[in-house]
Formats: C-alpha cells, structure tokens, sequence
C-alpha cells in the first residue's frame, strides 16, 4: 500500500531512521536535525507527515494502528529501522514495533508520550475531531493557531519556512493543514502497546514537560531519559541534546527481545 506521504529524507544505507512527528506538526519540525544527522547518523533517514497533517492525505478513521499502517508504506521490508516518534509519534513508532506490520522495526524511542489521560481531555479531544477546519483571514492568524495547535509557540516564529507545511491557503483565507478528525486518535494503552512491541524501547522526556511525569515512565518498566531543561517538543527545542537519544543506535543495532 503506497499511502501518499509526503516526506522529507536523507543519508543512505542502514541502520535506518524513522522519525515521527507529534500531533498536529509535520515532518518538517525535524529540519533543525539535517545537518546534525549528516555527521551522527550513518545511514538513511525519513521524516514523513503523519496522515492529516501537513502535505499528506487524511485517513477515513484514525486509530494508532491506521497511521502505523500508513508509515510503513514507505519503509520497505529489508533495511533494519530505528524510529523516534514524538509524542503521537512515539506511540505509533510502539504500533509498528508490535509485529502487526512487515516493517524491521530494530528499536523504538517515544519522546514526551503523554501516557496518561483524564476522560475531560478525552472528551475534548473527540469534540475538537468533530469541528470543520476554522478559516482564517490572514496567514498570520494561521500561523499562531498552528503554533498553538502543535504546541510550538515560542519555539519557532510565525515566519520559520516549516510552519508554511501547517498551512493551507485558499481563495485569499487560510487554514491549518491538518485533519481535524485527527484528534479522535484517543489514548494509548501504553501497556498494552509495549507488551506487544518485539524491540527495545526507551521512553524519554524533556525534564519541564508538562504532558507527563518522570515517575510515570518509570511505573511502565522500561528505560527512561530525561533531557535536562527541556520542554515537550524537546527534539525542537535542542536538537543538540535530543539526537544524543539515538547514539545507543548508531552502530549497534539492539538484538530484538
């Protein structure tokens, strides 16, 4: 199945990387990783919009499992994979890994995973996937929604060339990008989801992350990071710091468990 993503690559050879962005963004949030990847990381590397977001289709339903289904469309079935998913990313990285996908899913690292979930959040989540797109008459308009949406504000400015892939214009108004419906995902049975994955997992997390609790990785068993001063979008607050998640992977492709 050739989902349609639009995707953003580079490098060459194996060990792959996979690298998934969080609700709302798009793969272009990873930029500030090119040239960081060009010297650290050995082989090839994809960055694609989840279904959606950005420049990639949307799904009839989205469940973790659909968007699983849609990314290993594009990573082949012979070069082993490392994936690092950021929050919503993190959780379908755990969904390939769970053997359900002819994907060599090598190891998992799920950044700033929200692991826990109140019925009003959910609940405001599913009323959000039920909304039409709102339209805006600038672009700037636009752009703090998405900003917002995605949980970048204050990290990149309204004008940052990566926040266009948010944005939709049409007829003088704009929108973002993203799938409304999108939201409907819901909340991961983290045990679940990690009982099932055949490969090592670490769970990481920016230390001032408000979306999750270091004890709370912790009470899931297995390796957890903290990246110190960072926040939830970590991996685009320092890419300096939060590439260093994969340098256990570089070479070294972990035996799976």
């Amino acid at each position: 199945m050739d989902a349609g993503l639009r995707v953003h690559q580079g490098g060459s050879g194996e060990p792959g990387l996979l690298l998934l962005h969080g609700l709302g963004a798009t793969g272009d949030v990873w930029e500030g990783w090119r040239p960081l990847l060009a010297r650290r990381w050995p082989g090839r590397w994809l960055a694609p919009d989840l279904p959606g977001h950005g420049g990639s289709p949307p799904l009839s339903s989205y469940t973790f499992d659909t968007l699983a289904a849609a990314v290993a469309s594009i990573i082949g079935t012979c070069a082993r994979t490392v994936v690092l998913g950021h929050s919503l990313g993190g959780v379908v990285g755990l969904a390939l890994a769970g053997g359900g996908f002819d994907v060599p899913v090598q190891a998992v690292i799920g950044l700033g995973i929200k692991v826990a979930w109140t019925e009003e959040e959910l609940g405001r989540a599913q009323a959000a996937a039920q909304r039409s797109p709102a339209w805006f008459a600038s672009r700037d308009e636009a752009a703090a929604r998405y900003l917002r949406i995605s949980g970048l504000a204050g990290l990149l400015a309204a004008d940052d060339p990566a926040v266009d892939a948010g944005l939709r214009e049409q007829h003088g108004r704009w929108r973002l990008a993203m799938d409304p419906g999108a939201f409907a995902v819901g909340a991961p049975d983290m045990a679940q989801l990690l009982a099932r994955a055949r490969v090592p997992v670490t769970l990481a997390r920016g230390e001032h992350d408000p979306m999750n609790t270091g004890e709370q990785f912790t009470r899931l068993g297995v390796p957890a990071v903290t990246l110190p001063g960072l926040g939830h979008n970590a991996h685009v607050q320092s890419p300096h710091l939060s590439i260093t998640l994969l340098d256990p992977h570089r070479y070294t492709i972990p035996a799976s468990r």
